[in-house]
């Protein structure tokens, strides 16, 4: 059974820092990464990273968010410095499974960033 499940969203003041964390369990998965969705916005690409630590950010975060995965244990983080309040959404883990091609998603992550 494929599980993601996503732990280190909280409320920040702008500047700050958060690290979110995804464990996951089933297949091998060939991406991985981090999507949020803002109130009536749609949901959106915040980072992903691959096998072969190939990392993909959105124009908005880099420089200032970072993505790894430990693929020993199956985890993937999501380090988020200098904070905005436009950072503040609901952060979703997302994978795809190597074989198959299957996409999974967390319960998400709420990160608010407010004075």
């Amino acid at each position: 059974q494929v599980q993601l499940v996503e732990s280190g969203g909280g409320s920040v003041q702008p500047g700050g820092s958060l690290r979110l964390s995804c464990a996951a369990s089933g297949p091998i998965f060939s991406l991985i990464g981090w999507y949020r969705q803002a109130p009536a916005k749609q949901r959106e690409l915040v980072a992903t990273i691959t096998l072969a630590d190939n990392t993909n950010y959105a124009d908005s975060v880099k420089g200032r968010f970072t993505i790894s995965r430990d693929n020993a244990k199956n985890t993937v983080s999501l380090q988020m410095n200098s904070l905005k309040p436009e950072d503040t959404a609901v952060y979703y883990c997302n994978a795809v499974a190597l074989i198959g091609r299957g996409i999974y998603w967390g319960q998400g992550a709420q990160v608010t960033v407010s004075p």
